[in-house]
């Protein structure tokens, strides 16, 4: 389809276009990076529109180019600022680096990729969905069947010269009523969330208006989310910076460079440090960890 429209966008901060699409997060594996992160998602609000969008980085800008859609895709300020959400690109993030830099146990970790910032899931509704056909088995398989509902219910839009697989809207996942390899306990579920999507409950404005506990002891009532994926919507589809909830890897990362696993209070008590970047810090730790030598992350430390 015809380009629809391009938007350039300042960027604030360091910021590496390539270390995000390379991050491998939720359903996104990619292996390489040809300069454009394509993106494919039903648009935020009613979220009967799906878009096809290609970002590009030009030095200290992103080109947002929205190449495909189906259904009405016409309000490109509402596609630019979820893509902006998408990619971390909606937050000055000079405070954050100076916070990182200053840090001697962040430091040497951030420096590895001062553009790194989080990749996120495109929409709640989106990330609840991927939360139920990923749920007990391996990401890898949770990608398979994700494409396999986006391409037999959804849309396949083209993206920079690539197919986009965008998952059903929710008036098409609620006809959805099997999957081929997904248990059929997970049909019901899948309508849940979609009910909930059209009637408003999994709005990024209405669930961060909302104090985070009480948004996920919400989200917590769909059938087949409970507290791990209840955070997982919050924290990694609403763009928060400041929402403190450690993944296994990142604690697995701080009991090796502490000697010992850290509690609860204990780790609060070592991010209270952070604010207000503790999201960003943790995804940090958790993608970019590995890159440094443990040994090496403990010595900037003392």
């Amino acid at each position: 389809m015809e380009m629809l429209t391009t938007v350039r966008v300042p960027l604030q901060g360091p910021y590496d276009l390539r270390e995000l699409a390379l991050m491998g997060f939720g359903h996104r594996e990619e292996k390489s990076f040809d300069g454009v992160m394509r993106l494919g998602f039903c648009l935020d609000g009613h979220g009967e529109s799906q878009v096809g969008v290609a970002v590009t980085q030009r030095g200290p800008a992103l080109l947002i180019r929205i190449e495909d859609h189906a259904g009405t895709a016409d309000d490109v300020e509402a596609v630019v600022r979820q893509t902006l959400r998408v990619v971390s690109a909606d937050h000055d993030a000079r405070p954050y680096a100076a916070l990182c830099r200053a840090d001697p146990f962040l430091a040497p970790v951030f420096e590895t990729a001062p553009g790194f910032r989080p990749s996120n899931f495109y929409s709640p509704y989106e990330a609840a969905v991927w939360s139920i056909v990923s749920a007990r088995r391996s990401r890898g398989q949770g990608i398979v069947l994700r494409r396999r509902l986006a391409e037999t219910f959804g849309s396949v839009l083209t993206v920079a010269g690539q197919r986009v697989p965008v998952v059903p809207t929710p008036a098409q996942l609620l006809a959805v009523d099997q999957v081929p390899g997904l248990p059929a306990d997970r049909i019901p579920r899948l309508h849940a969330i979609a009910a909930a999507a059209k009637r408003g409950a999994l709005d990024v404005n209405r669930l961060t208006a909302m104090e985070p506990a009480e948004a996920m002891q919400e989200l917590q009532q769909l059938p087949g989310i409970g507290p791990f994926y209840s955070s997982l919507i919050m924290v990694r589809a609403c763009g928060l910076t400041d929402l403190l909830a450690a993944e296994p890897q990142v604690l697995e990362q701080l009991r090796t460079i502490y000697g010992r696993s850290l509690d609860a209070a204990e780790l609060e008590q070592l991010a209270e440090a952070w604010r207000p970047w503790r999201t960003w810090v943790l995804v940090m730790l958790r993608a970019l960890g590995g890159r440094l030598g443990v040994r090496e992350v403990a010595d900037a430390r003392r």
